[in-house]
């Protein structure tokens, strides 16, 4: 148990610059608190005791700002930043190295039992106010782009923007460590819209060529 808070500790300093000292971490840092508490009521709720299970995933959030069904599945070295309005529902599952920033949600589209939740893949980033809902794969690697709202798998090594989410692929990019340039996606619909500028612009010339020609 001590190694994995100190694990956690040393992921905080990796992750964030703003992070000084220990004791301000230990103190300061509410996605930290709501992981503490996570591992608690999931504890619990494996155990079978799942109303307190629910009990103190409730305190966490009252606490933290940060909803975590203590059902979620939640692996090594997870990162929340800031962390306010974060929503994480009872099927997710997140694997090893993934940060998410505030506002983000992983959640359901349906009301049946079973899996309804994203499966969420390791070294991945989920930037501030994006949603993946359903019970989507996000492949390892990839970065979802701040507000993008991802209904559908996403392959390794990609990175997803927009509403409904696109994908932009990034095959064979492998890093060794998380990678937190969430703020410097492609944008595919600004892309098209300089290439339909870039038509226009030549088309313009072009025309303007043709009428110096019937003038002489």
């Amino acid at each position: 148990m001590l190694k994995r808070i100190k694990e956690d500790i040393k992921t905080v300093f990796e992750r964030d610059p703003a992070a000084r000292s220990v004791l301000e971490v230990l103190l300061c840092y509410p996605g930290l608190h709501a992981i503490w508490f996570h591992r608690v009521a999931h504890w619990l709720w494996n155990h079978k005791l799942k109303l307190l299970a629910r009990l103190i995933s409730h305190i966490s959030r009252w606490l933290t700002g940060i909803e975590i069904h203590p059902g979620a599945k939640i692996g090594r070295r997870f990162f929340i930043d800031h962390g306010m309005g974060v929503v994480i529902g009872e099927t997710t599952e997140i694997g090893n190295d993934v940060t998410i920033y505030h506002q983000v949600t992983l959640g359901g589209t349906s009301t049946k039992k079973g899996k309804r939740h994203p499966t969420i893949g390791n070294n991945v980033v989920i930037g501030a106010g994006a949603k993946v809902l359903g019970p989507v794969k996000i492949g390892d690697n990839c970065k979802i782009g701040a507000n993008s709202v991802v209904i559908k798998d996403v392959p390794p090594n990609s990175t997803v923007v927009g509403i409904p989410g696109k994908i932009v692929r990034r095959e064979g990019i492998k890093p060794t460590k998380v990678d937190l340039e969430h703020g410097k996606l492609p944008d595919p619909t600004m892309e098209a819209l300089k290439q339909i500028l870039d038509i226009v612009h030549n088309l313009e010339v072009e025309v303007k060529l043709l009428k110096r020609g019937e003038k002489r």
